[in-house]
């Protein structure tokens, strides 16, 4: 399998057109005789690339594999399967199908039915007793994992772990013996231009080699992966690459090719691979202990925007800021608080959230490690000792659903305008506390209603959620809402900053401008 990013059709047409118009105006050489005693051209490569990588390819080629993967595959329950299939009842050739299906009794039931499928991938030996690297995307949901050596050999594998988060799964081939392996390099020996060879089992077309070189390093995709900068290559990659190896010029694995770029499934010239560093450290941690042990800080944390520094007085940070601590998390056993930015762990710099998250990630469990903060505007050193990474470490408290029939009101309607930033808020008691996982100590304004056209409204802040903070000022009414603008005006400040806690329960900063007041809704 091979995960795929789109592209615009335009820039598909556009590149097809490229292709017909040089192809339409393209003219056969013209064969010239040599002039009497001219000496034939010498042809050399550059500096340092061969002629031909075929003695590196013979060399590296047999610690690659093919992987194919049996997996059950939902088909929907049969009432499902047969009404998509009923158009093709009669027809010529759907005769015998569907008596099959009538002789076997489907069609009958409503559980969901499964069928086998089957996909292929790649995959390469690291050790001489049989140890794999492939993706985990290749292997996910696998009952059955059988890899082709180039001999031709067939042997089945198992699955001996898998990292989700990095895409790298390892495998052990049940036969005993002695394999052909290769080893890892460092990709940061790499350099934008050096050549590479991506070896894999593209649209099943087993042994393939392509050639390219490196053309970018340190790519994020985004999505679920906050832990790896990606190697971007040319060399052509394809469906069934996926979990190849690519190799430098002496034969080191400097990529697990992951990814690619494209409009159609195939490739056009942008691939990803996984850094051989990072691939040897996670595969290294399954083979030892057959999971991938992650440092866990408890927070979730938000990048420190310019805007952010500007409303709270600080000049020339970079970092990533908390916006929750977890109960009884390790961040909490430290004294980390919302509103701290981390600006390094154990003395390496970080500049946002993603390399925040990367650094703890990084991190063995149970290892006490300094993180260097700024609070109030004072910076300071904090020893947290993190803890094991959860199967979710986002998983929190199932908020209470809202009854059928709302309680009856205990008092008198609390809630008060905002003035000049369109909304009404009224503070939090015990049952918005515990809805929204809030400890007994915090306190906050409950947004009861919001003009589309006021500054909240224009923000995103929305009726339902809540205000707990201006400026790391806790608020509990309009009054000390009102307070905390004035202190931030008096203070010179142009802008506040807010934080919300929104109804999934996650907590977020967003920079409120003090400017003209607009009028409350009614």
């Amino acid at each position: 399998r091979m995960k795929k990013f789109g592209l615009s059709t335009e820039a598909l047409i556009a590149g097809a057109f490229g292709v017909v118009i040089a192809g339409g105006i393209a003219l056969a050489p013209k064969v010239f005789a040599p002039e009497a005693g001219a000496q034939p051209i010498a042809i050399t490569p550059p500096l340092g690339a061969p002629l031909s990588f075929a003695d590196l390819i013979d060399r590296v080629e047999p610690a690659v594999v093919s992987v194919e993967v049996v997996v059950e595959q939902s088909v929907g329950t049969s009432a499902e399967l047969e009404q998509f299939l009923e158009p093709f009842r009669g027809m010529p050739g759907f005769e015998d199908f569907f008596e099959k299906r009538q002789e076997e009794g489907e069609g009958e039931g409503a559980e969901p039915e499964t069928r086998e499928g089957r996909s292929l991938g790649s995959g390469f030996f690291i050790s001489e007793d049989g140890y794999l690297v492939t993706n985990n995307h290749v292997v996910e949901g696998a009952t059955k994992i059988q890899v082709t050596l180039r001999d031709g050999r067939e042997l089945e594998a198992d699955l001996i772990g898998a990292d989700k988060a990095t895409d790298i799964a390892v495998l052990r081939v049940k036969e005993k013996g002695s394999y052909p392996h290769v080893r890892f390099g460092d990709s940061h020996n790499m350099r934008k231009g050096d050549w590479v060879i991506a070896l894999g089992n593209p649209f099943g077309f087993g042994g393939t080699a392509t050639a390219g070189i490196l053309s970018a390093d340190g790519r994020a995709l985004g999505g679920d992966n906050p832990y790896t900068d990606y190697l971007q290559i040319d060399a052509s990659i394809n469906r069934g690459n996926s979990g190849g190896p690519t190799f430098d010029l002496y034969g080191n694995v400097i990529g697990v090719n992951t990814a690619i770029f494209s409009p159609t499934g195939a490739s056009v010239g942008i691939g990803f691979a996984i850094p051989a560093e990072l691939a040897n450290e996670v595969s290294s941690a399954i083979i030892k202990s057959g999971k991938v042990s992650r440092g866990w800080l408890g927070v979730t944390i938000q990048n420190f925007q310019d805007e952010f520094a500007e409303t709270l007085g600080y000049e020339e940070v970079e970092g990533a800021m908390v916006s929750d601590v977890t109960p009884g998390s390790p961040a909490e056993k430290a004294g980390l608080r919302r509103h701290d930015v981390i600006l390094s762990v154990n003395g390496q710099k970080v500049t946002d959230s993603t390399s925040t998250t990367r650094l703890v990630g990084k991190l063995l469990a149970n290892t006490t490690n300094a993180f260097e903060i700024i609070r109030g505007g004072n910076r300071q050193v904090i020893q947290v000792t993190v803890g094991e990474r959860p199967a979710d470490p986002n998983a929190r408290p199932e908020p209470i659903k809202a009854s059928a029939t709302p309680p009856a009101a205990s008092g008198p309607d609390t809630s008060a305008d905002l003035v000049g930033f369109g909304a009404r808020v009224k503070p939090i008691g015990a049952e918005e506390r515990t809805r929204f996982s809030l400890r007994e100590s915090e306190s906050g304004l409950l947004i009861t209603d919001v003009s589309e056209n006021g500054q909240l409204g224009e923000l995103g802040l929305e009726k339902g959620m809540i205000i707990l903070d201006v400026n790391t000022k806790p608020v509990s009414s309009a009054t000390s809402f009102a307070a905390a603008i004035a202190e931030a005006k008096a203070a010179g400040r142009d802008k506040v900053l807010l934080s919300v806690r929104a109804t999934n329960q996650q907590t977020f900063f967003v920079p409120l401008e003090l400017k003209s007041e607009k009028a409350a809704p009614k």
